[in-house]
């Protein structure tokens, strides 16, 4: 969520934002806005005004009676009713309006850095670097569910007929492999200086509409019956959600957090067959990254962060490639990201295995984070999440690049010490 102040004076830059992010739709909603915030800023101003005037008068009365000026005194008297019966007026505007403004403002999306590149979707989107050689070998790959079944290490069958669709059951040395890699990835970022951290699963709604736009929302959440609670999505909803509400002493920035979850997604829509197995699930689980800053260290930590993840990747010999987000594949609160995709020997090609967004002041300006700086001045943070690994995609690409003609699977020297000092993992089919 922008700053009302600064649409108020910069509409024209909040709109051509709006085109740069092919949202015209949404292009009404500015001049919307500005006339209900103008209507709320009027009616605080008259309820200060008669409040004002209310006590004065309210003041005046004793000393009419003290006077024996009865008549005067009733008239003063009837004129705080009146002004008394036209604030409870105003009084109940006030909320309604603000919560409008409020809530066309969640709509429009945040700016984004002038860096970011202008494109419509996600096919628009711009490699940046690579790391590591992306290699096809001469011997066939199979679909990666079919790799984990000569181990015995799945079984997508028995979780159809448990949970349905979308479900899955890891067995084995691919259950270990998936723990290992999650073992990993957290003492990987406790070597950053990160502080590791499992928070809670589900959070209340307050905290789901600072995290993320209702569009997202709808599209990502499961809401529990009955409850004010939603199953996360990412533990990085958690962890931001972790400072509602809380004026954080600028001496104690960054916060450099490293969180594990399960991870709940509906994911609908139909998907092709490379985003059937384990690609896109329902339930998930991963490693993320979070940092909450000074606004002015922001874009140092979204480099490093996204680095990370690429460094990670490639001490497990997975080569990996970035690509800057263009605007329209931008969430509404994300000022820039950047996806993280390993390379498939299979599909001979790149697909997406994390993200990495800054999202400035937006999710703090929605959950009222703010930072009491040295000179007792008060300001939003920045907040940045970023994907250190989700084992269910990591494995494909783990299993696909480290795979042998045999069947077996190399384990990279840095996985070894949490697979109990395995080298190779050998299929039992």
């Amino acid at each position: 969520m922008i700053d009302i102040k600064f649409l108020r004076e910069n509409p024209d830059v909040v709109k051509q934002n709006i085109k740069n992010k092919f949202q015209e739709h949404k292009l009404p909603l500015v001049d919307e806005v500005i006339k209900l915030d103008e209507e709320s800023r009027a009616a605080k101003q008259e309820g200060d005004d008669l409040r004002k005037k209310k006590n004065e008068l309210s003041k005046q009365i004793g000393g009419l009676m003290a006077q024996g000026k009865k008549d005067e005194a009733e008239a003063v008297k009837k004129q705080v009713a009146e002004f008394s019966a036209r604030l409870a007026e105003v009084e109940a505007k006030e909320p309604e309006l603000a919560a409008k403004v409020t809530e066309i403002m969640m709509k429009i999306p945040n700016i984004i850095d002038p860096s970011v590149p202008i494109g419509k979707d996600d096919s628009e989107n711009v490699e940046i670097e690579k790391f590591g050689e992306p290699v096809v070998p001469d011997f066939e790959i199979p679909y990666h569910t079919e790799i984990m079944e000569r181990f015995n290490g799945i079984d997508m069958d028995a979780a159809g007929r448990v949970a349905g669709n979308g479900f899955y059951y890891l067995m084995g040395d691919i259950a270990r492999l998936h723990s290992a890699m999650t073992a990993y990835a957290r003492d990987f970022m406790i070597g950053k200086g990160f502080t590791y951290c499992i928070p809670p699963f589900m959070i209340r709604s307050n905290v789901v509409t600072g995290v993320m736009s209702f569009e997202e929302m709808e599209a990502m959440m499961y809401k529990i019956e009955g409850e004010d609670l939603y199953l996360i999505g990412t533990s990085e909803h958690s962890m931001i959600g972790k400072f509602i509400d809380q004026m954080v002493d600028e001496k104690s920035l960054p916060y450099t957090l490293t969180s594990y979850s399960p991870c709940f997604r509906k994911e609908k829509g139909a998907h092709g067959i490379e985003e059937r197995g384990v690609y896109r699930i329902h339930q998930f689980e991963k490693q993320e990254m979070v940092v909450v800053c000074k606004p002015e260290e922001s874009m140092d930590w979204y480099d490093k962060m996204w680095s990370y993840t690429v460094e990670l990747f490639r001490t497990l010999d997975v080569p990996v490639r970035t690509l800057e987000c263009c605007s329209g594949d931008l969430a509404d609160l994300k000022v820039k990201s950047v996806d993280v995709e390993a390379w498939s020997p299979r599909q001979k090609k790149y697909f997406e295995v994390g993200s990495c967004s800054n999202l400035g002041d937006a999710q703090a300006r929605r959950l009222k984070i703010r930072v009491k700086g040295e000179d007792g001045n008060k300001y939003f943070a920045h907040t940045l999440n970023n994907t250190v690994v989700a084992p269910p995609r990591m494995l494909i690409a783990f299993l696909e690049n480290n795979l042998n003609a045999d069947g077996s699977v190399n384990i990279p020297t840095a996985l070894r010490p949490y697979m109990g000092g395995q080298e190779k993992l050998i299929p039992t089919k």
